[in-house]
């Protein structure tokens, strides 16, 4: 820059950085996408139950809209609870089977809000090495000793349970997991912290509106439903097409949040237009009980697509299927060759995803056509040939 020395150039730390991460195959970038009819096949976002554009959720936020504004006001404490807010505190409460919920304004706050309100010095957290990046960050602001136990390992948490020295312990999990889409093993988890008098935080936001019944998330399904030591997170944002997030538990730890937490104290409420649409999606998983199963069924079909191609995949528990290509290039020509047939994709690399793994996250939706899977299907086709990463050679 002119005037400005190579030490004295602030910037220079964040270009060569950035030179870095494009070498590695690191970059991102923001792709806009287009309202407009005939974009691309949508098998990359979290819409599970195609509810985004449903006119019900449509007319449930322009509702709210007009009586309450477009926005909340303030934090909940002050002038951001307004009585949608207050309902779909009870509404999500009721459809997961816990006792008491608590609304934040997005999921990644409801995670760091559970985690911080209940760990603290004198607790110690036990994460999934694999948690969401939410669950990473609120463990490190958690003011814990934090261990981090491999992926799915009921045993390494019993150990680290019973070997701690603190007098509190809270387990945290994602219920299904982000990017590989694979199901906690919530009954064994919840078997060693009722055990070891700990808490069990339990991440729903990629199983509720899909796995269980009626879509009530992974817990209700494991039995754990209304269990006063497990505390469930949801988001909004993805199976209820909205924005927001919930904690959802024992009435003691919805006024801990309440008292205490901070993401939820120092932000300003979920604005109400969110929150209308939010209740309608509720509205529309009660009176179509069968929404969820029918995303269930379109994702195992995407993964039996992508095996039969030759790909390495996962059986998927909910909604998210794992194309696994390795290396950060491959999985960007994988979603460029995707993108060519008109399919869009997520592409992770790291450190979404552990080196080596660098993937393809295929996302099902209720709503997804035959004529949509076939595009996919010629889609991974071309991505095992041209790759060479077929199980089949």
């Amino acid at each position: 820059m002119p005037g400005m020395t190579a030490a004295g150039d602030p910037l220079a730390r964040l270009r060569d950085a950035a030179a870095r991460r494009a070498e590695a195959g690191l970059r991102r970038t923001l792709r806009p996408r287009s309202a407009a009819p005939g974009a691309a096949i949508d098998l990359a976002s979290n819409d599970y139950l195609g509810l985004a554009g449903d006119p019900r959720l449509v007319a449930g936020a322009v509702a709210a809209a007009r009586e309450w504004g477009t926005g909340s006001t303030g934090s909940r404490l002050v002038t951001g609870t307004t009585e949608l807010h207050a309902e779909l505190d009870r509404r999500l409460a009721a459809f997961t089977g816990s006792p008491a919920g608590l609304v934040f304004s997005s999921g990644f706050l409801a995670n760091l809000g559970a985690v911080t309100a209940l760990a603290g010095p004198g607790t110690l957290v036990i994460s999934d090495q694999v948690n969401h990046a939410s669950i990473v960050d609120a463990c490190r602001l958690s003011r814990s000793r934090v261990v981090i136990v491999p992926h799915r390992d009921t045993v390494a948490v019993e150990r680290a349970l019973a070997g701690r020295d603190e007098d509190h312990a809270v387990v945290v999990t994602d219920a299904v997991f982000s990017v590989d889409g694979d199901l906690a093993p919530l009954a064994g988890l919840h078997r060693a912290v009722r055990a070891h008098g700990a808490l069990l935080i339990v991440d729903e936001a990629h199983a509720l509106g899909v796995v269980g019944e009626r879509g009530r998330g992974a817990a209700h399904a494991a039995g754990l439903a209304g269990e006063p030591d497990v505390i469930l997170t949801v988001t909004l944002s993805k199976s209820l097409a909205s924005q927001g997030g919930a904690v959802l538990g024992a009435p003691e730890v919805i006024e801990t949040l309440v008292d205490t937490g901070r993401s939820f104290i120092f932000d300003t409420g979920l604005n109400p237009p969110a929150a209308g649409a939010a209740l309608a999606a509720l509205d529309v998983l009660e009176a179509d009980p069968a929404l969820p199963g029918r995303a269930r069924e379109r994702a195992r079909r995407m993964a039996a697509l992508a095996a039969g191609s030759g790909l390495e995949t996962a059986d998927p528990a909910a909604a998210v299927v794992p194309v696994v290509l390795g290396e950060p290039d491959a999985a960007v020509r994988a979603a460029a060759i995707c993108a060519g047939h008109g399919v869009r994709v997520g592409c992770f690399r790291p450190p979404s995803v552990p080196k080596g793994r660098a993937c393809l996250r295929l996302t099902a939706r209720a709503t997804v056509a035959e004529a949509d899977l076939a595009a996919l299907h010629r889609a991974l086709t071309e991505v095992a040939r041209s790759t060479g990463r077929s199980l089949h050679t």
